[in-house]
């Protein structure tokens, strides 16, 4: 419990045997009440692993959904069991568990109802491993995204999120992609709904065992975010009545 509201981590897994105990151990169990690991069809042993770890809520899709189709499982649970603050925390070791106090503890005392752990805030990206190629990708989109959306963030692309149970419950995210594109939607529906997100520095660590999409994905994935930010400034403008923002 974190000011009498209830702290929820959310685990979206997939391939995370390796680095989920590195995860789980850091995660500062005096604030947080339950952990929900969403195992999306893992070829591996993470369930196995989760289970060894204690976690109690653990969901295993039985065919892959993706990466938004994780996290709706994670999200709807978390709602569930009535989070009032639910932290989605990366199991591969990526974004550091020790930032989930300072992100609680802006949201416990109402300052946002939502928080970010930024990559670019600094500059610990490219210092942290971040391939050339991401980052000047993830500056072009971010710039472009701040732009159509009318917001001033750092950063859109980043998997360490927290937020108001209010905020979770008000978005009908069940429409959203199942896909890499679910978080810029997100993005577009916090925004629409007039939730502002504040942003909190956050290292970079990448290495083999973390996860990652290839050039490829990374570019179809540019492309969706476009696409999203486009949809959305129309839906603003009332040319266009863009389902996911309803």
């Amino acid at each position: 419990m974190y000011n009498g509201k209830k702290a929820i981590v959310v685990l979206p897994a997939y391939r995370a045997a390796l680095t989920l105990e590195r995860t789980f151990r850091e995660i500062p169990f005096d604030l947080i009440d339950e952990v929900i690991l969403v195992d999306d069809a893992s070829p591996d042993n993470t369930v196995e692993e989760a289970r060894r770890l204690g976690i109690r809520h653990i969901i295993r899709h039985e065919k892959n959904r993706g990466y938004g189709g994780n996290q709706k499982s994670c999200y709807a649970k978390a709602i569930e069991l009535g989070g009032d603050i639910v932290v989605m925390l990366h199991p591969d070791y990526q974004y550091t568990p020790k930032l989930i106090t300072a992100m609680v503890s802006i949201i416990g005392n109402e300052l946002y109802p939502v928080v970010f752990g930024s990559r670019i805030l600094g500059k610990g990206a490219l210092k942290g491993g971040m391939p050339m190629y991401k980052y000047i990708a993830n500056r072009f989109l971010t710039f472009t995204q701040n732009l159509l959306l009318n917001q001033k963030l750092s950063e859109y692309h980043t998997g360490y999120r927290a937020f108001s149970g209010e905020v979770l419950r008000s978005l009908d995210f069940t429409h959203n992609s199942d896909d890499f594109i679910f978080d810029n939607e997100m993005i577009a529906q916090i925004f629409y709904k007039g939730y502002e997100i504040a942003e909190v520095t956050c290292p970079t660590k990448y290495f083999e065992e973390a996860s990652s999409i290839n050039f490829r994905r990374s570019s179809i994935y540019g492309l969706g975010v476009l696409k999203v930010s486009l949809l959305y400034r129309l839906t603003k403008w009332g040319l266009m009545n863009w389902k996911v923002l309803k």
